[in-house]
């Protein structure tokens, strides 16, 4: 069973609104932080937010900020992103994952595991 399984992704035309899932297969409680992240082809993997479990405290890449919101359910091992008001530039392959405290979850080298992914394509 794959860590973490993301759903939720589709066609969107923009201005509209999608809310990803992910499911986690470990105890979310454990982690230091959860995020998601976002790449186009040909492009570097990015990362779009970030939440720490601990705290609960949340952040967000300037480019989402204001419309996209993370968020956790402890209790399901699920991590959540709200995203509203969608441009044509979020189209992409949106990834979750986590990392332990011997890591972070802005850059993608520093996470421990990755989702397998879920698409999101925003049409004008």
């Amino acid at each position: 069973v794959p860590p973490l399984v993301e759903s939720g992704g589709g066609a969107v035309q923009a201005g509209g609104s999608l809310r990803l899932s992910c499911v986690a297969s470990i105890n979310i409680g454990n982690t230091y932080c959860m995020g998601w992240f976002r790449q186009v082809l040909g492009k570097e993997r990015e990362g779009v937010a970030r939440i720490y479990t601990g705290n609960n405290i949340a952040t967000y890449a300037d480019s989402v900020k204001g419309r996209f919101t993370i968020s956790q359910d402890i209790a399901k091992n699920a991590l959540y992103l709200q995203m509203d008001s969608l441009k044509l530039e979020d189209t992409g392959l949106y990834f979750c994952a986590f990392s332990y405290a011997d890591g972070d979850c802005h850059i993608p080298s520093r996470v421990r595991r990755w989702g397998l992914g879920t698409q999101v394509n925003v049409s004008s």
